[in-house]
């Protein structure tokens, strides 16, 4: 059911099965420890699900406190492109509400969450992935062509210093080194779960990447081949939402 649907509440398995709902966590924990699926915030989610809005839920506070410092480094006035994903999602959020910018996309979903803001908001167009709600292809290239920004707000699915960045979805990584391919600064947002994990498609090469932001679980050794590679590294501290 989890599979199917993307997602499932604790009250929505204990409904559906007819237990009590601590018996489904003591189930989903059972699950988890054991890799058929993953626990968000009273949700069971796919591994590895696309669907933005799950993945978001999973460790939002530390992917909140990404975001903010990601919008601190955009300046009013700025034509920024956000890539999709839940942190990137999050900081295109953020900006929103607190700067004067102009923001360009393939996220559907992005551009939804924006609905009700002031911000100026560039959906490019392409083929509709469903599942995780983006404009993919050689459409989408060709936009991404035709568009100018300063900053590109990029997220990842995994990292190893033998392949680099790397992405599980074809479609989507060639969007984003046709973003790469534009030459303006390149920022990596991601949590630190996404590195010493290894996906078929390749982002980049490294040397496209300009910074990574990302938290305080990125070892020391991961940090400094970063650096070494000439990104700037940013490590945010988890805090607590106030």
């Amino acid at each position: 059911m989890v599979i199917d649907r993307g997602r499932m509440s604790v009250t929505e398995l204990a409904k559906t099965t007819g237990v009590s709902e601590v018996t489904i966590r003591q189930d989903l924990n059972l699950l988890e420890k054991r890799s058929y699926l993953r626990r968000a915030h009273g949700y069971a989610v796919p591994l590895d699900s696309d669907d933005v809005e799950t993945r978001m839920m999973n460790n939002y506070t530390l992917k909140l406190n990404l975001a903010e410092y990601a919008a601190s480094l955009v300046n009013d006035g700025e034509t920024v492109f956000i890539e999709n994903g839940s942190s990137n999602a999050l900081l295109a959020r953020t900006l929103a509400e607190h700067k004067r910018i102009t923001l360009i996309t393939v996220s559907s979903y992005i551009a939804h969450l924006l609905k009700d803001t002031e911000c100026e908001v560039i959906l490019l167009g392409g083929i509709y992935q469903k599942k995780s709600e983006s404009m993919v292809g050689p459409l989408t290239r060709q936009f991404i062509q035709q568009v100018h920004f300063s900053k590109a707000f990029i997220g990842i699915d995994g990292f190893l210093p033998e392949t680099g960045f790397t992405s599980r979805d074809m479609m989507r990584a060639d969007v984003v080194n046709a973003v790469l391919e534009k030459g303006s600064e390149a920022i990596v947002l991601t949590d630190s779960s996404k590195f010493g994990v290894i996906h078929p498609y390749t982002l980049g090469p490294v040397a496209q990447f300009n910074r990574v932001i990302t938290d305080d679980g990125l070892s020391e050794a991961t940090s400094q081949l970063l650096q070494d590679s000439g990104m700037q590294v940013d490590i945010v501290r988890q805090f607590p939402l106030s």
